[in-house]
Parts: structure tokens; sequence; C-alpha cells
């Protein structure tokens, strides 16, 4: 089973523009999680997809591979499969440009879900504890039913907290996937879809054409760059 890990990269980012070449220590956060992916030893190849000229350069001159999209694209998702379509693979697992703590335990455990043939696309999650995180619309929630299939993502905290009497578990989406490579090429033939569109989550789309997510509990998985703050909170970890 061919197994390799992409790294979708856009320039351009809504709420940090640049983000993912933004010096986090000695590096930019870019060649962090691309050195990280490959120091996991766990795949066959790993490779950054970007629409960026910079970005592109970043990775190539300090000795790793990438390759510059064709055309624009709504999702990372969607700038991967134009990258593997020709490409003889089996499982694809899309790490987030903009998390560069990538550890080995938790894409360990993602690629292992895939030995159940049922299983099409994985994910990953961990429990958010802090009120104003989980209020906080730039961590996406994520809630699961018994078997930890996704039932739904949203940037609202999910659930909602009615009965003061319970304690419910949050969950953090993190924007780690794992696809088979027919789920990822079907997920780019099907439409952004309505609750993609309202709640910008890429992951809706499968949701919303009856594929779930397996969910797996990460404990840690480091910040995931999306502001200037996470960046100075990502450089007290380092």
């Amino acid at each position: 089973m061919k197994k390799i890990a992409m790294i979708p990269a856009r320039y351009a980012a809504t709420r940090f523009p640049a983000k993912l070449m933004q010096v986090l220590g000695d590096k930019t956060v870019i060649l962090h999680t691309y050195n990280n992916t490959v120091a996991t030893g766990l795949f066959d190849e790993v490779m950054v997809v970007t629409d960026s000229g910079f970005i592109y350069n970043e990775i190539v001159n300090n000795g790793g591979k990438a390759v510059m999209s064709i055309k624009e694209h709504e999702s990372g998702s969607d700038r991967i499969a134009e990258a593997i379509v020709d490409m003889d693979v089996d499982i694809i697992i899309n790490v987030q440009g903009d998390e560069p703590f990538v550890q080995k335990e938790p894409l360990e455990k993602l690629l292992q879900v895939f030995k159940d043939d049922t299983v099409q696309v994985a994910s990953l999650m961990q429990v958010l504890h802090d009120e104003k995180f989980i209020a906080d619309p730039n961590y996406v929630k994520v809630a699961v039913d018994k078997n930890m299939d996704s039932l739904m993502f949203s940037r609202s905290p999910i659930p909602y907290h009615r009965d003061k009497n319970i304690a419910p578990v949050y969950y953090e989406h993190i924007g780690v996937y794992a696809f088979r490579k027919q789920a990822l090429l079907n997920f780019t033939a099907w439409p952004v879809s309505p609750l993609e569109a309202a709640e910008k989550i890429e992951c809706l789309r499968y949701l919303e054409n009856g594929v779930p997510l397996k969910m797996i509990v990460t404990d840690y998985m480091g910040i995931e760059i999306d502001t200037p703050e996470d960046l100075e909170r990502a450089a007290k970890l380092l």
C-alpha cells in the first residue's frame, strides 16, 4: 500500500496573509511542516502543493519536493487531487501547511484505520477544554457518533450546552485528512455543498454526500497558525 503526504500551501490567507512564510524560530512555518512530516518516516513521498512561487522556492531550495498547482482551487483537497490524479498511490494524507508541529503518532493512527476497507476518509481531533477556544469560530468543532464517525463539523460550539448538569466533550477538528485515492477524486467531482459554503469547512462536502469521516482522537498536535497570536504561542513551544 503506497502512502504519500501532500501539504497544500496557499500564499494568500484571509486572517493572516503570507502566514506560511512567517519565520518561526529559525525556519518558516511551511518548512517546519514539511521537515517534520518527512521526519515521521511514514511516507513513500512527501510533497508541498502550492500556488506560490515563494513557497515553491522555499521548499525546493531547502532540499524538499514541491509542485505548482496548474489552476485555482476552492480547497486544499482540490489542490491535492489535481496533483495526484495520475499518481500510483493508495492512501494520501493531507497535512495542513499551517500545522508546523507535525508528529508521528497521530499520522500513524490515521494510516492504521485504513486496514478497515469500509473507511474512505479519516481525520484527527483533540479535546477542547478552554471555553474561549470552544466559542472561537477559528476553532472548528466536530461531533461524532459511538463509532467515532463524524456527524457534523461547525465553527459554532457543538453540542449546544443547554443542560448545565451535563458536561459535554468538545472536540476540535485538526485539519489533517487521510483519503483513499478514489474518495479524494470523488470529492473534487462534487460541487461545493451548501453547508461547506456556509461554514467554509471543506470536509462538510463529504458529509453532505453521505461519506462520514472516521475521527481519531489525538492528545496533541501543537498549534495551527491562523493568526499572529498563534505564531507567538507557537514560538514559545520551540
